[in-house]
């Protein structure tokens, strides 16, 4: 048992990094041992490329289709496929992106690759019942402060140093040609998220941003309006809530004090 897992964890190294294999270790009856080899590893690794070049398609254009190739086949011997859901492959692009040498004079790239993958993600995510205003008439309005609201799972923030939603749009079909975008003009603050079969990239005020940041690592409304007043004393927690609530950002809540 113990050689046949040494084989099944040596044939793994070979089909994603290019090892050589042991002659006479595997049988092969259908091929020649190398040229069966040979063909899993090609299988494996085209389609672990053209999952990155789906999740991926502005770096793809941003780099160009020679070094995307190069870019792939360096993340797919890094990073092996953990699923059978090839959907789920390459969400470890932009620590790659931080790390690989010959981009790290785009220094914009990381963050793209994040806003990809939020895009991405939200493409895939659960469908869920919108939010039925009905309940909170259930909860006694000295309760709201504890209210612990849960955001739609296609719903992603990002902030950025960079202009990276502009750089997406620019690299859209149907966009005009000739735009100018200066990656020196200033950051965003980004809400990614599938709004019934359309994936949206809205950009958000600060203060929303920050809001439902708190939301979304599990803070209670009270603790996150507290935390986004102390940052940003001009925000509007009615007006906010009723937004979101209304766009289907916030589907679900518990209350606190039963959660704890």
């Amino acid at each position: 048992m113990t050689d046949w897992k040494h084989t099944l964890a040596q044939f793994s190294s070979v089909i994603r990094s290019g090892a050589e294999f042991a002659p006479g270790s595997i049988v092969c009856p259908q091929y020649a041992e190398t040229r069966g080899v040979e063909v899993y590893r090609n299988n494996y690794r085209g389609n672990l490329h053209d999952t990155l070049a789906s999740a991926y398609p502005v770096i793809r254009q941003l780099v160009g289709e020679i070094f995307f190739r190069i870019l792939a086949k360096r993340f797919i011997e890094e990073q092996s496929s953990q699923s059978g859901n090839l959907h789920r492959y390459g969400r470890e692009m932009a620590d790659f992106l931080t790390r690989f040498e010959s981009t790290k004079h785009l220094a914009y790239l990381p963050d793209m690759a994040r806003l990809e993958w939020a895009y991405h993600r939200a493409y895939f995510a659960d469908d869920v019942r919108s939010f039925e205003l009905a309940r909170l008439a259930e909860v006694a309005p000295e309760a709201y402060t504890d209210l612990r609201w849960r955001l739609h799972p296609a719903c992603i923030l990002l902030a950025s140093a960079y202009p990276v939603a502009a750089i997406w749009q620019a690299h859209q079909d149907g966009t005009p040609t000739g735009f100018d975008i200066d990656l020196n003009g200033g950051g965003e603050t980004l809400l990614v998220w599938r709004n019934g079969l359309s994936v949206e990239i809205v950009h958000l005020a600060e203060d929303s941003h920050h809001w439902l940041a708190q939301l979304y690592r599990g803070a209670s409304m009270g603790d996150a309006a507290e935390a986004t007043l102390a940052a940003y004393p001009d925000f509007d927690l009615p007006t906010t809530l009723r937004h979101w609530l209304a766009q289907g950002v916030l589907i679900d809540f518990e209350l606190a004090r039963e959660a704890a």
